[in-house]
């Protein structure tokens, strides 16, 4: 009679049978697991500048993504979309833009915000724009802005009287003042008063130039010079923003400084800026994302105005076109340029 099997081998192969059975349940247990992992966050960068990796506004968004915890390339894809100097030239990408399926588009500045609204895009948009966002249409309400955008806008009314107190302060002799401002920017008309208002109180002389054009800027400018205006305030919008290099060439030629609101104008050769610190508001706009990422509504995240301020005075112009900054002024100063 042949021997009969042991009972530690019987018991030897249920064993290994249940661990089989039970590693094969694990592995359908582990492997939804690995599907389930979340797809990366996938923001467009839309902005109307030539392509510019290394842009201070991008780079400034992406360090606020970085406070947050995100890391490019593992759960966080950024895409940008340039304009290369046109509002045209980023519409024409749109459709690109929106088949990329991004979770967020972020606009740098109305004149990429305002295509992007054009075209009725539905995916959430945060936007950081100089403009009134009621009067723009952008946005129902600061505090409730429905729809599906929503971020910060750098149109701060009470900074206006500041900044030409500033002017007063660095140009003591000054009494008349030339405002350039583009007409069609939404809000023009409040600030167009805040700088009326402001200069009433300090004593001040100002007259209005609107201009939208190249045209019309040349024209503005042959005017200031032959009326021999004692300074330039300039309206912080795209428009000025976008010839801030020819208004310093002729502040630089006729001696008539030139101050603005954000500190490209300086850094591009005019006198002074004082307002807003625009890297510090695109680093903001990060949270907006990762509040949208996390479920948030864009139409109900209120709209936010800057909390950080900057005075930029540059002394090579100043001594170019003959101005003496008072040492009072210079200590209180964020950025000198020499």
């Amino acid at each position: 009679m042949p021997p009969r099997p042991s009972k530690t081998i019987s018991t030897t192969r249920r064993w290994l049978c249940g661990a089989l059975a039970f590693l094969a349940l694990g592995m359908t247990a582990v492997l939804p697991l690995h599907a389930q992992v979340p797809r990366p966050l996938r923001v467009a960068w839309a902005s109307i500048e030539r392509a510019n990796p290394a842009s201070p506004y991008l780079e400034a968004f992406r360090s606020g993504m970085r406070e947050l915890g995100y890391t490019e390339g593992k759960d966080l894809v950024i895409d940008p979309w340039w304009g290369e100097g046109t509002e045209a030239r980023l519409a024409q990408q749109i459709d690109a833009m929106v088949r990329s399926q991004p979770d967020v588009i972020v606009a740098q500045g109305g004149l990429a915000l305002h295509p992007l609204m054009v075209a009725q895009v539905k995916i959430p948009i945060v936007f950081g724009v100089s403009a009134d966002p009621i009067e723009a249409k952008i946005a129902e309400s600061f505090a409730r802005p429905g729809g599906n955008a929503t971020g910060m806008t750098f149109f701060a009314l009470e900074l206006v009287g500041k900044r030409m107190q500033i002017m007063k302060e660095a140009l003591p002799t000054m009494k008349r003042v030339a405002l350039l401002a583009d007409p069609q920017h939404p809000g023009q008309h409040k600030e167009l008063a805040a700088a009326q208002a402001a200069a009433d109180n300090l004593g001040l002389q100002v007259s209005y130039f609107p201009v939208h054009s190249e045209a019309e800027l040349e024209s503005a400018l042959a005017d200031i010079a032959h009326a021999r205006f004692d300074a330039i305030l300039a309206f912080s919008d795209g428009f000025t923003q976008s010839f801030a290099g020819r208004i310093a060439e002729f502040s630089l030629q006729q001696r008539i400084p030139a101050v603005d609101g954000w500190s490209p104008f300086a850094r591009q050769g005019n006198l002074m800026i004082y307002g807003p610190v625009l890297e510090e508001c695109y680093r903001r706009l990060a949270v907006y994302v990762d509040k949208i990422r996390k479920g948030a509504r864009p139409g109900d995240l209120p709209i936010e105005l800057p909390t950080k301020v900057e005075l930029v005075i540059n002394l090579k112009t100043a001594s170019r076109i003959g101005v003496t900054i008072p040492q009072a002024l210079l200590l209180r100063a964020d950025e000198l340029i020499k």
